[in-house]
């Protein structure tokens, strides 16, 4: 499972990656026309803040598989194994809990909001917009099940196929 979700990210991964070319190539177009032609771009700072929630979701599923979140490493690191796996699974059912809601919820905002069109890109629908979160809620949550059986069942979750990190900005 942890292999089929690993490629699921990878492509998730992709797609960031995708996000994050298109807005750096709308940005640059956008002070083109600004600046270079002298006439802005209507559209572009709603289309542009789509793509930053958008890439801001998608990166968050990627760094949540490979365990790049924030947490206190320092402090758990040091309890016994039993307390360690208590604690973990303690702090996933959490997590767990905080990715249903926006699933769930996301899920429900897509609904209501699916008939709205946005505001300066009328084709642009905004349930299109918000589908977003359920999406990137959902998987998330299909990483913290597979973190919390393999914890309950005491065998370690590899964090996407990568090596520690620090968390040091030097590495």
């Amino acid at each position: 499972m942890t292999k089929l979700l690993g490629r699921l990210v990878a492509l998730v991964e992709w797609w960031a990656v995708i996000l994050l070319a298109a807005l750096t190539a709308l940005v640059c177009v956008a002070v083109f026309f600004r600046y270079v032609l002298n006439s802005s771009l209507v559209w572009y700072d709603e289309f542009a803040s789509y793509m930053l929630v958008w890439l801001t979701f998608y990166g968050c599923v990627v760094a949540d598989f490979r365990g790049r979140q924030i947490g206190f490493d320092l402090l758990v690191n040091k309890l016994a194994p039993a307390m360690r796996r208590a604690v973990d699974a303690v702090g996933e059912l959490a997590v767990f809990g905080f990715q249903f809601v926006l699933c769930y919820y996301g899920w429900v905002l897509t609904e209501q909001m699916s008939d709205e069109t946005a505001i300066s890109l009328v084709w642009v629908k905004v349930g299109w917009i918000n589908s977003v979160l359920p999406i990137t809620g959902g998987i998330m949550l299909l990483i913290s099940l597979v973190r919390l059986i393999n914890n309950l069942s005491g065998r370690p979750y590899r964090q996407g196929g990568h090596e520690e990190w620090s968390g040091s900005s030097s590495e």
